[in-house]
């Protein structure tokens, strides 16, 4: 029997002021996970660096407190403090208490802002336990309370000073929040690209949860150019100098007549993969957007154009766009006065005038420098043409790689043992190390949904070589074959066939060789594997003692000298072990791949600047830069096992 339900004005539910926001907080600030959390930070300081942006603030502090709150004072303007007649209210409340409120809207108070929909910190105050805001303005101190969302008192005068500016402290709410721990690294790598992005902007970052405390700042003279010679430090570069471009522009649209800026900087290095990376209004267009598409057709068009102009390339041919960014690295940083972006937390930029105004930049500029330099333009269009040769030898490999379905097994590479589960969400591969413990691992696994890939020895270190090369790696071309989901610009993770990609390598340094060695390869040609969190590090026992017949598994050295003071210290033996064929079927299962008792690590990339230029200096060929990186870590490992 069906029980029906009536539907009536009484079922609406109007939610006000920041009611929506803690009732759907992803929809503001994306998700509720470590990603939104920091992305409070992010609201709070795009705010601070708006007045920047303005030519009022030149300090910024952000502190990760002792209790875990955050702290951001910035020696801006300071958030107006008077009444808004039609709110009753003062404009620091207003701010912090309705979404769409702000000095954004109109002509008067930001020409250029991040925080285009006014709602970032309205979102931080509802999405906190607590929140503090304090303005120095007109010689006085104001401060005002919220809890919730819900302002404590009314704006009040408690002190006096000479500083102008505004400081902001928050607790996250951990009734919304799936963890309250900020990140330092992951705080640090956003406030440093912020410091490369506006150049001579004071930012500094300070955690003082630790003893002793630790606090860096940033100030970069040089702007971009610094960023892309950052970017490029454990590269060879092709060009002497940083090639940069600041332009402004007016265009007119449908009437309304803005001003546009392109600041633009590149070099290209010995490598043969591109980073470019591409902001608008300060903010991170992850995912791209027009100012990126304008960059890559004028880069394309300058090369080619260059090149026939010199004969250098033939008339009938034309060097992909591929091609001629292979060894780019690029920041591309925009400011309008109205960005259009997809949805709050801004991953790409659609106003379609900033294509062709990035696009005329380059193509003014770079059209310049080409003709200027000819000894290095030519330079670069031998490398792009090297780059167009190996392109083409690739392409039968590739498609040698690539499976044409992932129910196709029938060309799954001969030493996969597969699992019978066809459903890619349940299933996972083990990357084994060796075929001995690819035999033990075979015995040893649930075959419904784990498969075995076993590799033999070390694969190729894809920092060194052209895409050619790395798909004629036998063991690289076994796991894109057994993966099914192709790699580079062929990548689609709907033909995914494990989504749990587990690297399961010996604890000594040749199995940390290797499993470098496959991270490397997924971070530069299956990158969304990654960032998607199907790529895991298999966890084995170092330790086994026994007991009688009592048999104990220990992960670290910490576990295991608490066990042992627990026992009289008689009567145990301890096995260490030093590869997984040390283990039988029985034990690798029981230790290692049993999903209810084993131990996975999830590779994650919280800062992709970061990453590749580790990757560059570990994996690349200057022993120098990887020697004093070594050096400068080394106290960071308290045992190395060899």
């Amino acid at each position: 029997m069906s029980v029906q339900h009536s539907y009536n004005e009484s079922d609406i539910q109007v939610l006000e002021g920041l009611e929506p926001v803690r009732k759907r907080p992803g929809m503001y600030i994306g998700s509720t996970d470590s990603r939104g959390l920091h992305h409070l930070v992010t609201e709070v300081v795009d705010n601070s660096i708006d007045e920047a942006l303005a030519g009022f603030c030149t300090d910024i502090d952000v502190e990760i407190t002792k209790d875990g709150a955050i702290k951001v004072k910035d020696n801006g303007r300071g958030i107006p403090t008077g009444i808004i007649p039609s709110e009753g209210k003062s404009a620091v409340e207003v701010v912090l208490t309705k979404l769409h409120a702000g000095g954004k809207f109109g002509s008067g108070g930001y020409k250029v802002s991040g925080g285009l929909h006014g709602v970032g910190v309205s979102c931080v105050n509802a999405l906190s336990e607590w929140l503090e805001v304090e303005v120095r303005q007109n010689g006085r101190v104001y401060k005002q309370i919220f809890n919730r969302g819900v302002p404590q008192r009314d704006l009040a005068v408690v002190g006096e000073s000479d500083e102008t500016g505004t400081t902001i402290t928050f607790y996250p709410d951990d009734t919304i929040f799936e963890t309250l721990e900020f990140n330092y690294d992951t705080l640090k790598a956003r406030l440093r690209e912020l410091a490369y992005l506006n150049k001579g902007l004071k930012i500094r970052i300070t955690d003082s949860r630790v003893d002793p405390i630790k606090s860096e700042l940033f100030c970069y003279e040089g702007g971009i150019v610094s960023f892309v010679e950052s970017l490029n430090k454990s590269k060879e570069t092709v060009f002497p100098e940083v090639i940069y471009f600041d332009k402004n522009y007016t265009e007119t649209v449908k009437n309304v007549t803005d001003t546009y800026e392109a600041e633009i900087a590149f070099q290209y290095n010995d490598s043969y993969s591109e980073t470019i990376l591409s902001f608008a209004n300060n903010i991170n267009t992850e995912e791209g957007g027009t100012h990126l598409e304008g960059f890559k057709f004028a880069i394309s068009k300058c090369i080619n154009d260059y090149g026939k102009k010199q004969g250098l390339i033939k008339d009938s041919e034309k060097l992909s766009g591929e091609d001629t960014r292979e060894g780019l690295t690029a920041v591309i940083s925009v400011k309008l006065g109205n960005p259009q972006f997809e949805g709050q937390t801004k991953t790409k930029l659609g106003n379609s005038v900033v294509r062709s105004i990035v696009s005329k930049a380059i193509v003014d500029g770079f059209g310049t420098y080409l003709e200027e330099h000819p000894k290095e333009a030519k330079e670069l269009i031998m490398k792009t043409l090297t780059a167009q040769r190996a392109r083409e030898a690739a392409r039968n490999a590739r498609e040698l790689a690539r499976r044409k379905s992932p129910l196709e097994t029938t060309t799954l590479p001969g030493k996969l043992a597969d699992c019978t589960d066809k459903e890619a969400k349940y299933c996972e591969i083990y990357l084994v190390e060796g075929d001995s413990a690819g035999g033990t691992a075979k015995q040893g696994r649930d075959r419904r949904f784990q498969a075995i890939l076993p590799l033999r020895g070390k694969i190729l270190n894809v920092e060194k070589a052209r895409l050619h090369r790395v798909l004629e790696n036998e063991e690289i071309k076994a796991m894109i074959t057994a993966f099914g989901c192709g790699i580079h610009q062929d990548y689609d993770e709907s033909k995914l066939r494990y989504d749990r990609i587990i690297c399961m390598t010996d604890a000594d340094v040749d199995g940390s060789h290797i499993r470098i060695l496959m991270l490397t390869f997924f971070f530069r040609y299956m990158r969304p594997l990654i960032e998607n969190g199907h790529v895991y590090i298999a966890q084995p026992p170092l330790y086994k003692v026994k007991t009688g017949k009592k048999e104990e598994y220990f992960y670290d050295d910490e576990s295991l000298n608490a066990y042992l003071d627990s026992l009289d210290r008689k009567g145990y033996e301890i096995q260490r072990y030093k590869g997984l064929g040390e283990m039988n079927a029985e034990q690798l299962w029981e230790t290692t791949m049993d999903p209810a008792r084993r131990t996975l690590l999830k590779v994650t990339m919280e800062d992709a600047i970061e990453a590749d230029s580790i990757i560059s200096t570990l994996m690349g060929e200057d022993a120098e830069l990887r020697r004093q990186f070594i050096e400068e870590n080394a106290k960071l490992v308290e045992e190395l096992d060899v």
